[in-house]
């Protein structure tokens, strides 16, 4: 847990590549987001620069920070007003001097290409995982159940196998 690298090195022909698109979503992370959305872009654009071929030879820097850091955003409901940190989606497209839709098609681009949806366990927020509900629920004996409230055995067992980040309560 998270089944994804954590790492943030790339292939040695994509670090100044890599080195770009981070700075601009350090940029917007500083201005308006955290320290922890920051890491995650930087995260998930290592990912996207170790994939073969890595998209991100393809397009400008900008349009592939504003997918970043929207994605993102649809995984931990940073769009969703009740949310810290919350900013619409125009802030994004508008720091980076895109459209709507070039955000949006990039977002998308990203999400099918990792698969990722809302409440992504890989791509949650470390401060949300408590909150998450769909990173607890495992399937035991063909139910699934919140492993919160499982016997301490199998909770013990689920993060030995790295299925949770780690024993409640412990």
């Amino acid at each position: 847990m998270p089944r994804r690298s954590t790492s943030q090195n790339v292939p040695k022909d994509l670090q100044a590549r890599f080195d770009t698109i981070s700075q601009l979503t350090d940029d917007f992370a500083l201005a308006y987001l955290n320290d922890e959305y920051a890491l995650l872009c930087r995260q998930l654009t290592a990912t996207l620069a170790r994939k073969r071929p890595s998209p991100l030879l393809q397009g400008k820097a900008p349009t592939w920070a504003c997918g970043i850091i929207h994605a993102l955003g649809m995984v931990n409901f940073l769009f969703d007003p009740s949310q810290t940190p919350h900013v619409p989606p125009s802030q994004i497209w508008e720091h980076l001097g895109l459209s709507s839709s070039t955000m949006q098609a990039k977002s998308k681009q990203i999400r099918d290409l990792l698969g990722m949806s809302q409440l992504d366990p890989d791509w949650t927020l470390p401060s949300r995982v408590e909150q998450n509900p769909l990173i607890w629920m495992l399937e035991i004996n063909g139910l699934i159940v919140d492993v919160r409230y499982a016997p301490r055995a199998i909770q013990e067992e689920a993060f030995r196998r790295g299925l949770i980040p780690y024993v409640p309560d412990a």
